[in-house]
């Protein structure tokens, strides 16, 4: 049977398919059965309670008369593209309970995949952009008043979300609908003009470099100076920039941030592990399964990051509920 890794529907980011490769891997039959039965339906929930949360969020944010502050600007687009996101998962739902058959066309499976693959790339960039917010007004707090500007934040915001576009762009242009015969089923996968391992290794360093370690890195630095500066300055958290709200707002992003690497790491580990089969640096019928059923069950935890979010917001964000009263 033809590895399942193949004709995974790339959900929050597996932007690239296989060609074919045959193997007597059965020993994980049951799990995939368990898989087609269970996770569509779980998906389908996490989509229902992303889309409501998110909407809740935005409105929020977004209904009112007020103008949003820098912080709050970075969280109304982490919320837009968290719902963007979950708007994908009921195709997702849909082609893992067709065990992996496309039933909808080429146009859609370019465009599903595109989309979400693109909104893989701004969540992570978001939140490199909310933690150097958070860096620059608690550790340099006089330098940065002048500089943290309305303007400077959406501006930063609508580059990630161009710079996020243009990253999917591959995905847009070489996803395709193909029949797999192993299996007998046509399947969303992404073609190489030739295949060459080139390919996978640009593709390994867009996603698991670009789109998780060195977004990662800037992450881990900016919180670390965070949390030194706040040791350093017990009182910083009541008197910058917006009184005692500031340390609930820096506790909302640590949270988000926290959430966001626990709910994308299993799937980045994963994703570089079927990279290694590729190169052929692993080999056997383990591996094999171990990664396709890791990769599935890996997106259904990243999938979560996008229903949990609003979630913190409501029960860490003193400021979001003072609002959430105000306005309903």
């Amino acid at each position: 049977m033809a590895s399942r890794a193949l004709l995974e529907f790339q959900s929050p980011n597996q932007s690239q398919v296989f060609p074919p490769n045959i193997t007597s891997c059965e020993n994980a039959q049951g799990a995939w059965d368990l898989l087609h039965r269970v996770l569509p339906a779980l998906i389908i929930t996490i989509c229902f309670f992303g889309l409501l949360g998110n909407f809740f969020v935005l409105s929020v944010f977004l209904l009112p008369r007020w103008r949003l502050n820098v912080a709050e600007i970075y969280l109304a687009n982490l919320a837009a593209s968290d719902l963007v996101f979950v708007l994908g998962l009921p195709f997702w739902a849909e082609n893992i309970w067709n065990q992996f058959n496309w039933p909808f066309g080429v146009v859609l499976c370019r465009v599903v995949n595109g989309v979400i693959k693109a909104n893989l790339f701004i969540s992570i960039f978001l939140m490199v952009a909310i933690s150097q917010d958070r860096y620059r007004i608690l550790v340099y707090p006089m330098a940065s008043w002048r500089q943290r500007r309305r303007l400077q934040a959406q501006a930063t915001c609508a580059l990630i979300w161009a710079v996020g576009g243009l990253l999917s762009i591959p995905t847009f242009l070489l996803r395709t609908v193909d029949d797999v015969p192993s299996l007998n089923i046509s399947a969303c996968v992404l073609q190489f003009p030739h295949e060459a391992w080139a390919w996978h290794i640009a593709r390994m360093v867009e996603l698991n470099v670009l789109g998780f370690l060195l977004p990662l890195a800037a992450i881990v630095f900016y919180n670390y100076h965070i949390l030194a500066s706040l040791r350093r300055q017990a009182e910083v958290r009541r008197t910058l920039c917006g009184g005692p709200t500031d340390g609930k707002t820096t506790a909302l992003i640590f949270t988000l941030v926290i959430t966001f690497v626990v709910c994308w790491a299993p799937y980045h580990f994963f994703a570089f592990l079927d990279f290694l089969l590729r190169m052929q640096a692993l080999h056997g019928c383990f591996w094999e399964e171990f990664s396709d059923l890791g990769l599935q069950f890996a997106n259904f935890f990243a999938f979560i990051n996008s229903c949990l979010n609003p979630v913190i917001y409501v029960f860490m964000g003193q400021l979001f509920r003072t609002k959430v009263w105000e306005l309903y």
